[in-house]
């Protein structure tokens, strides 16, 4: 019975935990929206989370290299959305561009790296709600 109480007591934590992390990353989220100049092309914040993906050229987004610059590239926010009924599924938007990665000040360009991987981290909050709303589909109705 001890054994049962510590993991939920653990996974009480762990979900007290992720939740006070998901309101600060949205709090940060929405102040780099403006910083980084999303806004200017997403004027309401919510519709952010409509697009497939945000991804980045001109630097890494891998672990071991976050926030490397790939030399040459140029600095650019890509928004990927899907229309499953166009002839073209997936098209790429720009909604962000700040030039040669080289010549863009190192704080700015790793405030675009932080406001990328912020953005994924509520994204995939969304997905998992997402998918647990799909999977009630698949309980057992009460008979």
């Amino acid at each position: 019975m001890n054994l049962a109480l510590d993991r939920l007591e653990n996974l009480t934590n762990q979900i007290s935990t992720y939740e006070l992390a998901r309101k600060d990353n949205i709090t940060i989220l929405k102040e780099l929206y403006k910083e980084v100049g999303i806004d200017k092309k997403v004027e309401n914040f919510k519709d952010l989370f409509l697009f497939k993906a945000i991804n980045l050229s001109g630097a890494s987004l891998m672990e071991e290299s976050l926030g490397e610059i790939k030399e040459g590239k140029y600095l650019q926010v890509l928004a990927i959305s899907y229309d499953k009924n166009a002839k073209v599924k997936s098209k790429n938007s720009s909604l962000a561009y700040f030039g040669r990665v080289e010549s863009v000040d190192i704080e700015f360009k790793n405030r675009v790296v932080e406001f990328i991987i912020r953005y994924r981290f509520e994204k995939s909050f969304i997905t998992l709600e997402h998918y647990n709303n799909m999977l009630t589909n698949f309980k057992k109705k009460d008979v």
